[in-house]
């Protein structure tokens, strides 16, 4: 933006927030092969990690309808010095977003709620959850599209969640290649869990 008051160099700035495709299903905590061993964890019937308590609100777009507001502003003259965010209108809470990923599954989800902070302490460096968890996922944030559609008359983002989920996990299950394991990170889950279980029973006893 320096370059463009100073110079008049034509700059505009976008801003996306958690864009997703049928490549990759949207979680919070997930290793470092991405998200198919949370999937595969509610396939076979476990508990699933959460952070916090699940109600955090949170953003998540589909990938055709963030491209469809950025076209419009591509070459657009009213978007020349200007910031804009595309991203859904749609809010959900975490809760809400695991058990959309379930319901595509055809699966019942087994909510596991773990602090965000304890998450973050014992974790492996490569998950970086102080980063993912604290920095970001474990806030509620919430957006308002009203400048991109000044800019874009009639930009809507037209895939809800829980149409662009199964999207992506009937993607997922019909690519063997994407469904890459990641038993570090299963056996992880198992520990967190199994750590807390301890806890509560020797605070209790």
């Amino acid at each position: 933006m320096r370059a463009y008051r100073n110079d008049g160099f034509p700059a505009t700035i976008i801003r996306p927030s958690h864009t997703y495709c049928e490549r990759s299903v949207p979680v919070s905590v997930h290793g470092v092969n991405g998200s198919w061993q949370v999937l595969k964890r509610m396939i076979e019937g476990k508990p699933i990690l959460i952070h916090g308590d699940g109600s955090s609100l949170w953003t998540l777009t589909w990938n055709e309808d963030f491209a469809r507001g950025l076209i419009g502003l591509i070459g657009n003259p009213k978007t020349i010095g200007e910031a804009f965010q595309i991203m859904s209108d749609e809010t959900l809470t975490w809760n809400q977003i695991y058990e959309s990923i379930a319901q595509a599954l055809g699966v019942e989800l087994h909510p596991y709620h773990v602090s965000s902070t304890f998450l973050a302490a014992v974790c492996p460096p490569e998950y970086d959850l102080m980063g993912n968890l604290i920095g970001d996922k474990a806030v509620t944030v919430a957006f308002d599209c009203t400048k991109l559609k000044r800019a874009v008359p009639g930009f809507c983002a037209t895939t809800r969640f829980d149409t662009g989920v199964r999207r992506c996990i009937n993607h997922i299950l019909a690519h063997p290649e994407l469904q890459v394991e990641d038993p570090d990170f299963d056996a992880w889950c198992d520990r967190v869990i199994a750590a807390q279980e301890k806890a509560a029973k020797e605070v209790c006893s």
